[in-house]
């Protein structure tokens, strides 16, 4: 899972190392081949630590002298090199590793923390692999809109759209800021066009600028996923990504229903939702489906789980999609 993608961003930091350092070893050849005086000074300063060791190891001089003079030493001759470079147009450190990171030099770590670029890394990797990259610039928190949503009674229900979805709103907040200390799932229901979709980006937005491994797949895909993970033993992709959808830290499956109902897609799903609350790992499932039909289309095995033990979100109210066509309809100027 999360090990196999910090492997790959470990294996890039050594491309890019290596790739700076032979980039520099070029350069200071160059410079050595215009300048042979940098070379003796280059070969005199990588001489200075070594005459420091043996001299302290002899312990027959003044050993405190003795540093303060090499170091002495050893700034002239860094001066003097400056000097060589500057009079060529040359920039001081221009045969040093132009590393892509001056604060770890490429190695991902300061000491022995990750250094902010490697969780940065962490971060994108995820991203790429959750299935929401672009779509999550426009579907956060931040652009969610309650106006959509109408502050009238709305059929039997005895909440309005708008104070029920401030209420759903409120348990994503929620279940992100406490996704490491609760067992919370989210099973969000309701016709199509008023926002489960997009609430599951948000929560998915956050938590990926978390560092959290989230995966996203409608219920169709997922089902296509294990059963080329199942049966074609020569689907390396198919399998890792099985096993992301195992072992990552938010598994959104979006459009549940959809798949193609048969004996597989039904066990497979149980397997999924089974093993995931087993091993205390966050899922959201979203679907048009009403409670009714849920329980006809699915087995009690699975219904009973999703009721048991996921916070249950109804969603309702005049589609939303649509209102926002009709705004950018009246908004379009003829």
């Amino acid at each position: 899972m999360g090990n196999r993608y910090i492997n790959d961003i470990i294996l890039q930091y050594e491309k890019d190392r290596t790739k700076a350092e032979d980039a520099a070893r070029e350069r200071r050849l160059e410079v050595y081949k215009s300048f042979p005086r940098v070379k003796q000074i280059d070969s005199e300063l990588g001489l200075i630590g070594i005459d420091i060791a043996k001299a302290i190891f002899a312990g027959n001089i003044d050993i405190k002298k003795y540093i303060k003079d090499k170091k002495k030493h050893s700034i002239d001759l860094k001066m003097e090199k400056a000097e060589i470079l500057s009079r060529a147009g040359l920039t001081i450190d221009y045969d040093s590793p132009k590393y892509k990171c001056s604060d770890c030099n490429d190695t991902g770590y300061i000491g022995t923390e990750k250094c902010h670029c490697f969780k940065q890394k962490i971060i994108d990797k995820y991203y790429d692999q959750s299935n929401l990259k672009n779509i999550l610039k426009k579907e956060n928190f931040d652009m969610f809109v309650f106006d959509y949503y109408s502050p009238h009674k709305f059929e039997d229900e005895s909440l309005s759209p708008r104070k029920n979805i401030e209420g759903i709103f409120k348990t994503c907040i929620d279940f992100v800021s406490s996704f490491d200390k609760s067992n919370q799932n989210l099973f969000f229901y309701g016709k199509s066009g008023l926002g489960k979709t997009f609430l599951s980006n948000c929560i998915a937005k956050d938590l990926l600028d978390k560092g959290k491994l989230v995966i996203y797949q409608t219920a169709s895909s997922l089902v296509d996923i294990l059963k080329d993970a199942t049966f074609d033993n020569e689907n390396r992709l198919a399998k890792e990504r099985a096993d992301d959808i195992f072992d990552c830290d938010l598994l959104i499956i979006d459009d549940l229903g959809t798949e193609y109902i048969a004996n597989f897609s039904q066990t497979e799903l149980f397997n999924i939702i089974n093993k995931r609350l087993i091993s205390n790992k966050k899922m959201i499932v979203s679907t048009n489906l009403s409670l009714d039909n849920l329980f006809k289309t699915y087995s009690e095995r699975i219904t009973s789980r999703i009721i048991g033990n996921f916070t249950v979100c109804k969603f309702y109210g005049e589609d939303i999609r649509y209102k926002i066509g009709e705004q950018k309809r009246k908004n379009v100027k003829i």
